[in-house]
């Protein structure tokens, strides 16, 4: 039997969930040293795919050939142990525990009885190195930002000596630099006869990156090609089935007056924002941009009431506000939209009703009672406006795709009907097309007199949707400018002002 070209085949791979067929007949075949960049819209069927190769889930049909052989992983250790290793968008880490604890977990090495913390951290420090990371293995993971603690997943599936790497929106915290040191790793990697199998919805990365792209729709394969043979164009049709013409709505929009204003405002706890000024108008879609640290994530937090003020006014219509709690912010009439989904957005255990109406329960009551037909009514609007894909409002959100959750928080956010809309990240982890349908519901919203505030990394989402940019660096406001007087350039310059 000649060898095989692929590092790994997945034939004909069905796989169906109650009232959905997740996988029709899918395949994915990858090279080794090669990024293969697997792509489709929320739904489509790839995390499904990498789930049944990775041992989580089990296919219906088909078949998984992995270095000449026929292979069936019936859970992650098997896949792991085997030369398959998988880091997912969203991140599993022990918070309270070091960083080599997390690398290290299910595996801890032993002397006598007890754990050796020393060739723990020896081990943890010779992988970082081996890829040239510069981070501490003996501090906690919660200390790290986001971008450090998806680096540190990274280097703990190569250390299982992988074959096959799975990387699930890995970019989608990361600033144009730290995609910059993934990048360099994937490259790394590459050379050593890996295969890595990267699922994104970053075009401009895929293009950047990949050598082979597959591409699904609803559950089923719709082509295999060399990177160099596609383009946006061409990716986007065979996603979405349609040519998508423009990447971002017309801006109807007209900002007005001014509804919150923001004077010296400064956290209690250290590093925080520093002396932060800013107006945002009704009608008006203001972006926040600057690298991580700059403290974009803090400032929503400030103004929602999950952060403590040191000092600064906020004032609301003229009239200082004091939130001091999310409920106060809620009452005042604001919404926020947080980045980590998983950990501060979605009730795992709670089915998609729940998850839609959780935060404007009152609009949802009959005198003192919950009214069933009203959270019912008010979910069919948050499925049917943000085109979510649930088998029913009773599917456990945690069984949605990462897009169809963040439409799901989304919605449920606009049935408080704010005058205030913080969004931080708001398409992470979404697809092309889902991304006009939100950028479209956030001018539709603008036009209303709504005002809103989106922290993005994206940078050409906030040229694209925005009318103002406020540039963060190291807390503090770096420059305030008209969308139209800015580019990407300009913005990054700003961004390393006070490094």
């Amino acid at each position: 039997m000649a060898k095989s070209e692929y590092l790994l085949e997945m034939i004909n791979i069905s796989k169906s969930f109650p009232g959905v067929k997740a996988l029709d007949k899918a395949q994915l075949k990858v090279r080794p040293g090669t990024v293969h960049a697997l792509m489709g819209e929320n739904g489509a069927g790839k995390s499904t795919l990498m789930k049944i190769l990775f041992g989580i889930y089990k296919e219906d049909e088909g078949e998984i050939i992995f270095n000449g052989k026929k292979t069936l992983f019936t859970n992650p250790k098997e896949a792991l142990e085997q030369g398959v290793s998988m880091v997912h968008q969203e991140l599993n880490q022990v918070m309270k525990r070091s960083v080599a604890e997390n690398m290290m977990l299910g595996r801890f090495p032993k002397r006598g009885l007890f754990i050796d913390h020393k060739e723990m951290n020896d081990y943890t420090a010779k992988v970082f190195k081996d890829l040239e990371l510069d981070i501490d293995p003996t501090i906690k993971v919660e200390k790290l930002s986001v971008s450090q603690r998806q680096m540190v997943e990274i280097a703990k599936a190569v250390s299982y000596d992988a074959k096959i790497l799975i990387l699930d929106e890995p970019t989608s915290s990361l600033t144009e630099q730290e995609v910059a040191v993934l990048f360099r790793i994937i490259r790394l990697l590459k050379q050593r006869g890996m295969g890595i199998v990267y699922i994104s919805h970053k075009m401009e990365e895929i293009l950047q990156i990949s050598d082979d792209i597959t591409v699904f729709r609803d559950g089923k394969w719709v082509v295999t090609d060399r990177a160099e043979n596609m383009d946006n164009n061409k990716i986007i049709s065979y996603m979405v089935g349609r040519e998508l013409t423009n990447r971002f709505p017309p801006k109807t929009n007209v900002p007005g007056e001014v509804v919150m204003k923001v004077e010296n405002l400064t956290g209690k706890y250290q590093p925080n924002i520093k002396d932060v000024s800013f107006e945002l108008r009704k009608g008006e879609i203001l972006g926040v941009a600057g690298l991580v640290g700059a403290r974009r994530t803090e400032l929503l937090e400030h103004l929602f009431g999950t952060a403590t003020i040191e000092s600064g006014k906020i004032l609301f219509n003229g009239e200082e506000i004091k939130n001091h709690t999310a409920k106060d912010a809620i009452k005042m009439g604001m919404a926020f939209l947080t980045e980590e989904r998983r950990a501060t957005g979605i009730f795992p255990v709670l089915n998609v009703q729940a998850n839609s109406v959780i935060s404007s329960l009152e609009r949802n009551k009959n005198g003192v009672f919950l009214s069933n037909k009203k959270m019912k009514d008010n979910t069919d609007w948050v499925i049917d406006s943000m085109r979510v894909k649930t088998p029913s409002q009773r599917t456990l959100i945690k069984s949605l795709s990462g897009g169809n959750q963040q439409k799901v928080i989304i919605g449920r956010w606009l049935l408080t009907e704010p005058e205030i809309l913080l969004l931080d990240e708001p398409t992470r982890g979404i697809d092309v097309g889902a991304k006009y349908e939100i950028y479209q519901l956030i001018i539709d919203l603008a036009k209303k007199d709504k005002g809103v505030i989106i922290v993005s990394s994206e940078l050409p989402e906030l040229l694209g949707i925005c009318d103002r940019i406020m540039v963060m660096s190291n807390g503090k406001v770096a420059g305030i400018e008209n969308t139209e007087d800015l580019d990407q350039e300009k913005i990054m310059a700003l961004a390393a002002k006070y490094l």
